[in-house]
């Protein structure tokens, strides 16, 4: 799709962020075909320079973005910082509360003098008790009952990646969208906050509705008691290639025993509902563990897949680079990483009139697009470069 008929084409973003959640919001808006840019501190965000499980963090959600350093220490930095505003639809911050107000850069000052801004501060957690602290998505996915959930009873485990962070920054983005339509009506713009708090209460908000409806206190997945018989993960023919497998329906119930041969069991009439074979786990899942275990994966899923069965392979992340789904159908997007490498990365899980969104805007390098960005903003030519020194 070309940049001009995306949706959010002619949108401007200022994005005054770090690590992931408010990265999140602008790559998203970015990625929908908003101009983004990205402003950084002098010698670039400290999140490309992270180690570990954060090398990832910068590459995965900085591109179609612009990259402007600026020094909000200094008046000259300011006075860019406050012209960027003044022309921005929307503005991005996830700084610790009070940051950017002590800078003049708070909602109240710059939206008098735009009123049509819509500002959104990413947050550790919404106004409330809770609103001074400082959070993570750890520290979030530990507070809300989230990591309770994902790990084993005494053992509280993170998820396996920002998720968040992620979904925070989702809401950001929706709110956002929301506050466009709203302004298309009003002309005025408006304050739009996400949290990494209330996003993991939202998040676990079935395992609540859980408690309220049954009585009894939702378990860790690990030991849960699952909605289905057959919802598990097993072992295959080699030990190092386990498959997923549901049977989430009383016809997919029948199909799958007839296939399998498992006559004994479809034909029972008391396994005939699915709240029965709940309450028989014990009797179905060694049977089906001792057939799956004499067969290849590769088997396995083209039986299953000619069920139409729930199935899944277990994965690693590396794996996907390979995925053939999402090579063949554009899911990967072909980006330069800093240092110059060349991958691909998940590109947004959207598809509008068929088609997926592109890379418009390489991963950029520290202070990029500074030139242009201050040219555009009125800099001659020696104003920027001086700035830029």
């Amino acid at each position: 799709m070309d940049l001009e008929n995306l949706p959010l084409a002619g949108i401007r973003v200022v994005e005054f962020s770090h690590m992931v959640m408010g990265p999140s919001v602008g790559l998203i808006l970015a990625d929908l075909g908003a101009e983004v840019i990205k402003v950084e501190p002098k010698g670039g965000d400290q999140t490309r320079k992270l180690l570990g499980s954060g090398a990832g963090y910068f590459p995965m959600f900085n591109r179609n973005k612009k990259s402007l350093c600026l020094d909000l220490k200094s008046e000259a930095g300011l006075a860019v910082a406050r012209k960027l505003a003044g022309r921005a639809d929307v503005l991005i911050e996830n700084f610790r509360p009070g940051t950017l107000d002590r800078l003049g850069l708070g909602y109240a000052v710059l939206a008098a003098a735009n009123p049509r801004l819509i500002y959104c501060s990413a947050k550790g957690f919404l106004a409330g008790p809770y609103e001074h602290r400082t959070a993570l998505d750890e520290v979030t996915q530990m507070m809300g009952g989230l990591a309770y959930m994902t790990g084993p009873p005494g053992r509280p485990l993170r998820a396996g990646s920002s998720v968040v962070d992620i979904t925070g920054g989702m809401f950001g983005a929706i709110g956002i969208l929301a506050a466009i339509e709203r302004r298309h009506r009003t002309g005025v713009g408006a304050e739009v906050k996400c949290a990494l708090y209330e996003t993991t209460a939202f998040l676990v908000g079935q395992h609540m509705a859980q408690m309220a409806v049954t009585g009894k206190a939702a378990q860790p997945m690990p030991v849960r008691v699952s909605a289905w018989a057959i919802y598990d993960v097993f072992e295959t023919q080699s030990a190092d290639e386990q498959l997923f497998v549901g049977v989430v329906s009383d016809g997919q119930w029948r199909s799958f025993c007839a296939a399998f041969g498992l006559d004994a069991l479809g034909n029972d009439p008391a396994l005939a509902l699915n709240n029965a074979r709940v309450l028989a786990r014990d009797t179905i899942l060694p049977r089906v563990r001792a057939l799956f275990s004499g067969m290849t994966r590769a088997a396995l899923i083209e039986k299953l897949e000619g069920l139409g069965l729930p199935f899944a392979p277990i994965a690693r992340p590396e794996d996907l680079f390979d995925d053939p789904h999402l090579v063949q159908s554009g899911g990967l997007l072909d980006v330069t990483i800093p240092g110059g490498t060349a991958t691909c990365l998940p590109g947004l899980p959207i598809e509008i009139d068929g088609a997926r969104m592109e890379l418009h805007h390489d991963i950029p390098e520290i202070d990029a697009d500074a030139a242009e960005i201050l040219r555009d903003l009125g800099y001659s030519d020696a104003e920027a470069a001086a700035l830029t020194a």
